[in-house]
């Protein structure tokens, strides 16, 4: 049973995609600390070939407060209306601005469940099965340090490989893991180039970008641009 964990983000970009692709099963690791500044309420989009930001406010978003204690604030028009027109020209905005636009907008406001529908929503839209939690409900000890707390929702899970994308390399450590029959194993994520328009390819945006560029037999190849490391 192959097990990833990440926190929850909002479209993030391609990389986060596959490493849930290649898992079995995915965890939305809530119970961790929600990171102002971060990736986990903002992405970046396409508007007129260049990059822009977004963000959905997090009201009273603090360091100290779990993910799982946090919602997202519901004021989005302003947010729905500039990735609506940036991408009205793109070839699948009819198909997937309504996806992008029922997430962001939909009453449930958990941070969690948000980001938990937008990538159901996603998948269920390329037609593709897989499971996904939320940390939350794992019996694991939380007193733990982060690689034990891993080890933990990786045992709860009953998994016997995890993988983390290559930046948590300086984390973890495989012989802890095997230590545990746990196989440990780092995805470097890839980009694949896609026609953006009359402008350069401009990499690391979120999922939407993508989305809305490509068709979903693309998008499921693009899904499958990566490799693992040591």
């Amino acid at each position: 049973m192959n097990v990833a964990i990440m926190q929850p983000y909002l479209f993030p970009w391609i990389g986060y995609f596959q490493l849930i692709y290649q898992s079995d099963i995915f965890v939305l690791y809530d119970d961790a600390c929600f990171i102002k500044q971060g990736y986990i309420n903002r992405n970046s989009i396409l508007c007129q070939g260049q990059a822009q930001r977004f963000t959905v406010p997090v009201p009273g978003a603090s360091s100290n407060k779990r993910i799982s204690e946090l919602r997202f604030g519901d004021q989005v028009e302003k947010i729905v209306k500039t990735i609506s027109q940036s991408y009205s020209k793109a070839p699948y905005f009819r198909d997937v601005m309504p996806l992008v636009e029922a997430v962001l907008s939909h009453p449930e406001r958990d941070i969690t469940a948000c980001c938990q529908r937008a990538i159901e929503t996603i998948f269920n839209y390329l037609d593709i099965e897989r499971k996904i939690i939320r940390s939350a409900v794992l019996d694991y000890d939380r007193s733990e340090n982060a690689e034990n707390k891993v080890i933990g929702m990786c045992k709860a899970l009953k998994g016997d490989m995890y993988v983390n994308s290559t930046g948590g390399r300086h984390l973890y450590r495989a012989d802890a893991f095997a230590a545990q029959g746990i196989t440990l194993r780092f995805l470097q994520a890839n980009n694949t180039e896609y026609a953006q328009g009359n402008h350069d390819f401009i990499p690391y945006l979120s999922i939407i970008d993508v989305l809305m560029h490509c068709d979903p037999e693309q998008v499921k190849q693009a899904l499958k641009n990566y490799h693992y490391v040591n």
